[in-house]
């Protein structure tokens, strides 16, 4: 290939995990964000948005506190302001609201005294703050909703532990971007393409939700009913509900939430593409996602750390640098052990997990070509 064309592809750095007393790996990541260009991105005055994943209670596969606080003092070094941030889940947890979510966080090691930088759910107390964005070229999520504190953010640090994820094959930094930053409303389109249910036999017919419903979607008889017609697909409900008997139908197909993520993605990084950097540490990479309160066993060894301006080909990248590892026996992978077999599939087989790579691609977030730039 002539050299100019490797000169477009976008440049993708990576380091894998030897470290020495000279170099550690906190400096490895100084090095991997400095080549991506991270001290270019920001100045004063920015507040510079740090997406991660706190962790749900009892999971242990989130990504080391003590490289986030390296990372904050780097995005400071700049003159900016950092704040750490995610939103509310769709699903009942320990992350449903930003009182018990902010106490996860603080138990899993993400506190001011550890990372040197405030907590901030960007989504509000419930999930229901929200910015609706435009998103050009959308199929299917013309509008979208996303936390309004990312919306309202200068940039972006999108900090992802790479790992399988039973809708998308993988999650890296797209889905950190497409699902963690869009609210609950948000959450809810890309999972279901119907109204949420409630369980009867446990519905006391207290009338919150009801209450909360901005289009009287709700009735209140021997339980609260839902009208599928009339519900907009805010989550209000889901949120209040002090039974938790309000259940989402995880009914959409994995490709059309693929989709539907990649777009909530390109809502969330409108106008401030140019103005974020994404680091996927592609360590413990477990079968299924965070949000779980377990973490299983990795599915690979432990490969690296990567960093771009280009979300879609740092994850390409990453996905590329898993399959060409040998897979480890005795774990949930159950095909493609070999180096260069497809690990995501060998974990979930009935999930294309290139969709939301080329859909990503199609609107103008990134490229899957790349060039990978080893530090």
């Amino acid at each position: 290939m002539a050299e100019e064309d490797k000169e477009t592809k976008p440049g993708v750095f990576f380091t894998d995990l030897r470290a020495t007393g000279k170099r550690n790996l906190l400096e490895k990541v100084s090095e991997l964000l400095t080549f991506a260009g991270l001290r270019e991105l920001f100045s004063k005055g920015h507040l510079v948005a740090v997406k991660l994943h706190f962790g749900e209670k009892g999971n242990t596969g989130f990504i080391s506190p003590v490289f986030v606080r390296r990372i904050v003092e780097m995005i400071e070094e700049t003159g900016a302001s950092p704040f750490l941030t995610d939103t509310n889940t769709l699903y009942t947890g320990t992350r449903c609201n930003s009182v018990s979510h902010i106490r996860t966080a603080i138990e899993n090691g993400f506190d001011y005294a550890v990372t040197g930088a405030p907590i901030i759910i960007a989504d509000g107390i419930r999930g229901e703050s929200r910015e609706l964005v435009e998103v050009p070229g959308a199929r299917v999520c013309s509008e979208v909703s996303i936390a309004r504190d990312i919306a309202a953010a200068s940039g972006l640090v999108v900090i992802t532990h790479f790992k399988c994820h039973e809708m998308s094959g993988f999650g890296g930094a797209l889905k950190n971007v497409g699902m963690g930053c869009a609210s609950r409303e948000g959450k809810l389109t890309q999972h279901s393409n119907c109204a949420p249910t409630v369980d009867p036999s446990e519905c006391t017919c207290c009338g919150e939700c009801a209450e909360i419903c901005p289009v009287d979607a709700i009735d209140i008889g021997r339980s609260a009913v839902i009208n599928d017609a009339t519900c907009i697909g805010c989550g209000h409900c889901i949120a209040v509900c002090p039974e938790d008997t309000i259940n989402i139908v995880w009914n959409e197909t994995t490709i059309a939430m693929q989709e539907k993520m990649a777009e909530h993605a390109a809502g969330a990084l409108k106008g401030k593409l140019e103005r974020s950097v994404f680091i996927n540490f592609i360590t413990h990479v477990s079968p299924l996602c965070d949000c779980y309160g377990h973490t299983d066993a990795p599915i690979v060894p432990d490969i690296g750390i990567a960093a771009s301006i280009d979300p879609v080909a740092l994850d390409q990248a990453s996905a590329d640098l898993v399959n060409a590892a040998q897979g480890l026996k005795d774990t949930a992978l159950t095909s493609g052990l070999e180096p260069g077999g497809d690990k995501f599939r060998g974990v979930h087989p009935d999930v294309d997990w290139t969709v939301q790579l080329t859909r990503a691609e199609e609107l103008g977030l990134g490229k899957r070509d790349y060039s990978l730039k080893k530090i």
